[in-house]
């Protein structure tokens, strides 16, 4: 018997996309606090102590389900919507910044997928959003997430959101990718994680691709993103003091302050 809502969706525009979810009368879904874009009338929002997961677990439970999402740097409290009224009811989630949204079924990968910390936006009530700790040593110093990843559990639908395109590959059996750590979104559980070290001193010193590559080894499935938010901040970071006024886009570059008198 299936534990998590059933809920109908639709997801919503190109690069800064949002998500629609369709609730029946007594359904609910939780998202991350912040996510909401918009919702009917008749869905009521109330904010929740634990995991999301909606079971009866008791203070301490619900108290170890919200630590442990701190731990992987989420907000202590999350936020359910249950539709309250007659009929059908939409309640709509937004993309923190340009990326896509990708739905999962959870049943399609036996009740678990691990992700980046930041990748959960708002799932079916019934899915636990927990926290899954590396086994490996190499993993946990050099993964970019740390020793800690995010782990979505249940039987129904879940929403991620991540930076740029998103591709999915189905690894075979022994089948090996190597990812850029920080362009890993999530994987399947029966796919073997770790960090492995870039070959060759030049590469090290001059490629520009950090030290650590993700090695992933089906079978499975794998998410990726091209453009991690972290890569997207430093570059608008790095360009921020760089450019502005008349220069910005134009084949002068720096040399049109001069020229406009505000390099002197």
């Amino acid at each position: 018997m299936q534990n998590a809502h059933e809920i109908d969706f639709k997801i919503y525009g190109e690069e800064m996309q949002y998500v629609e979810i369709e609730l029946d009368n007594g359904e609910t879904v939780v998202a991350e606090p912040g996510s909401m874009l918009m919702m009917d009338e008749d869905i009521e929002m109330t904010t929740i102590f634990g995991d999301g997961s909606g079971e009866n677990q008791g203070f301490l439970g619900k108290l170890m389900g919200a630590g442990k999402r701190l731990l992987t740097g989420e907000k202590l409290f999350m936020t359910a919507f249950t539709h309250t009224g007659s009929g059908k009811a939409q309640v709509s989630f937004a993309s923190p910044y340009p990326g896509k949204i990708i739905a999962i079924d959870l049943c399609d990968y036996d009740g678990k997928i691990i992700c980046q910390k930041d990748a959960f936006l708002c799932a079916a009530q019934g899915t636990s959003v927990g926290i899954e700790f590396s086994k490996k040593m190499g993993r946990g110093f050099f993964g970019g997430e740390g020793f800690i990843m995010q782990k979505l559990e249940g039987d129904g639908l879940a929403f991620m959101h991540a930076g740029g395109y998103i591709t999915e590959k189905t690894l075979k059996p022994g089948e090996h990718l190597r990812v850029d750590t920080g362009c890993l979104v999530a994987y399947s559980q029966t796919v073997d994680f770790d960090i492995v070290f870039v070959k060759g001193v030049k590469n090290v010193l001059f490629g520009g691709e950090g030290l650590f590559f993700a090695s992933l080894i089906g079978p499975g499935k794998v998410w990726v993103q091209s453009l991690p938010f972290n890569r997207l901040a430093d570059r608008i970071m790095s360009k921020a003091g760089s450019y502005g006024g008349k220069e910005e886009g134009s084949v002068l570059g720096g040399l049109g302050k001069v020229l406009d008198g505000d390099g002197w």
